[in-house]
C-alpha cells in the first residue's frame, strides 16, 4: 500500500539524484552513494529516512532485500514532470548533420528520413522511430507525362506527402498522336498537356480527382477530353491509399546494449514489436484521430503507462512533426525505462522542430 506525501525540497532532490545515479549506472543506489557522490550536507539516516518515505509512497522500490532503492515507474513520472533540466546541447551535432545533408541534397526524401532517424539511434543509444510524411487528404503536388521509347506514355505525380506514383499509359491512348509524328512534337504536345492538367489538378485530393467536372474545357483543350477522364480514372484505381504511415527503426543493436535487456526473453518481445506488431505501435506515436491542439509538444510513456504489454518494461518518447499546422508525421524513441531522459526529449523534441521548419 502507497503513502501519499507531498514532495518537498530534500524529498525532490533526493529522488532526482537517485534516479540520475541509476540512470548513469543500473545499480541501485544506497545512502552513502549519494552521501559520497553528490555532497547532500545531512547525515546517512537522514538520507535512508528520506528514501523510506519515497519508497512507502511508491517513488522507489528495492530489488531485494539489503539492496539500495531504484525508480519506479511513478518516480520516473515525477522526475519528468517536475526535476529534469531539458539537454539543448543535443540540438548543435544534431541540426548540423541535418543541415549538412540537406544542403548536399539526398535525391529522396525516404533516404534522408532514414540517415535522420540512424542518427537519433546512435545519439540515443536506444531505438529511434520516424514515420515518413503522411498526409491524409493525398494532395497532388505536380505531375508530369514523360514519352518512353516503347511507344508508352508515362504519367509521374509526386504527392504532397513526398512520394512518388507512376502510370503507364499506351501511346494510342492519347488519340491526337500520330505514329508519323516527329519526337520533337510529340514532347511538345505531351509538355503543354502536362502544364495545363498541373495547373487544374495541383492541390487537388486524388481520391476526388476522377469525379472533377471536364464538360467545359475550354476549345484548345477540347481534343484532350476522352484522354484526361481515362487518364484520371486510372491514375485513382491505381492509387492506393495507405491505412498506416511506414515506420524507419533503427537502433535495435543499441538497446540491446542496456543491461535490462540482457535476457534472451526480453530482447524476443521487443523484436517481436519491432518486426510484427508495427500496426498496434503506430497508434502509440502517431494517430491523427486523437490529435487536437492541446496534444503536448512530447507525449512520453513510461513503463506501464504504455497499453501494449510487450512496452511495458520500457519508456516511449514521441513528438508529432507539422507541415504548416497539419501534423504529418511522428518522431520516437524505444529504451529502457531507466533511460537518459534530457537527453532523449531533447533529441526528440529538437528532431521534430527540426522535420517541421524544413517541410
Amino acid at each position: 500500500m502507497t503513502v501519499q506525501i507531498t514532495l518537498n525540497e530534500r524529498h525532490q532532490k533526493i529522488l532526482q539524484a537517485t534516479i540520475k545515479h541509476y540512470i548513469a549506472t543500473a545499480e541501485p543506489v544506497g545512502s552513502k552513494t549519494l552521501i559520497d557522490e553528490y555532497n547532500f550536507s545531512v547525515s546517512s539516516a537522514t538520507i535512508r529516512n528520506v528514501m523510506g518515505k519515497l519508497e512507502k509512497a511508491g517513488f522507489l522500490y528495492q530489488p531485494y532485500t539489503s539492496a539500495g532503492r531504484i525508480p519506479s515507474d511513478s518516480g520516473y513520472r515525477v522526475y519528468v514532470d517536475q526535476l529534469i533540466n531539458l539537454d539543448n546541447t543535443v540540438k548543435f551535432p544534431l541540426n548540423k548533420f541535418l543541415d549538412y545533408n540537406i544542403k548536399n541534397g539526398f535525391s529522396r526524401y525516404e533516404i534522408l528520413f532514414q540517415k535522420i532517424t540512424n542518427l537519433l539511434a546512435n545519439l540515443s543509444g536506444c531505438i529511434a522511430l520516424i514515420t515518413l510524411p503522411q498526409i491524409p487528404s493525398n494532395i497532388l503536388h505536380h505531375l508530369q507525362l514523360l514519352r518512353l521509347a516503347n511507344d508508352q506514355i508515362m504519367l509521374v505525380m509526386v504527392i504532397d506527402n513526398y512520394q512518388t506514383e507512376s502510370v503507364l499509359l499506351e501511346y494510342n491512348a492519347l488519340k491526337i498522336l500520330n505514329d508519323d509524328d516527329s519526337i520533337e512534337i510529340i514532347d511538345r504536345e505531351l509538355e503543354i498537356l502536362s502544364n495545363f492538367l498541373n495547373h487544374k489538378l495541383k492541390g487537388q485530393s486524388l481520391t476526388e480527382i476522377s469525379n472533377l467536372d471536364w464538360s467545359e474545357l475550354n476549345d484548345d483543350f477540347q481534343i484532350y477530353a476522352d484522354f484526361i477522364k481515362s487518364l484520371l480514372t486510372k491514375i485513382k484505381s491505381s492509387y492506393r491509399l495507405s491505412n498506416t504511415a511506414p515506420i524507419l527503426i533503427q537502433g535495435f543493436s543499441q538497446l540491446v546494449q542496456q543491461p535490462e535487456f540482457s535476457c534472451i526473453e526480453q530482447v524476443k518481445i521487443i523484436l517481436n514489436l519491432l518486426e510484427k506488431e508495427q500496426d498496434q505501435l503506430l497508434p502509440l506515436i502517431f494517430n491523427i484521430s486523437d490529435f487536437d491542439n492541446s496534444w503536448q509538444k512530447v507525449k512520453i510513456r513510461i513503463g506501464s503507462e504504455n497499453p501494449l504489454e510487450s512496452m511495458q518494461s520500457c519508456s516511449l518518447i514521441s513528438a508529432y512533426y507539422y507541415q504548416g499546422e497539419y501534423p504529418v508525421g511522428s518522431v520516437g524513441i524505444i529504451g529502457p525505462t531507466r533511460i537518459a531522459y534530457e537527453q532523449a526529449i531533447a533529441l526528440v523534441e529538437s528532431t521534430a522542430d527540426y522535420l517541421s521548419e524544413k517541410l
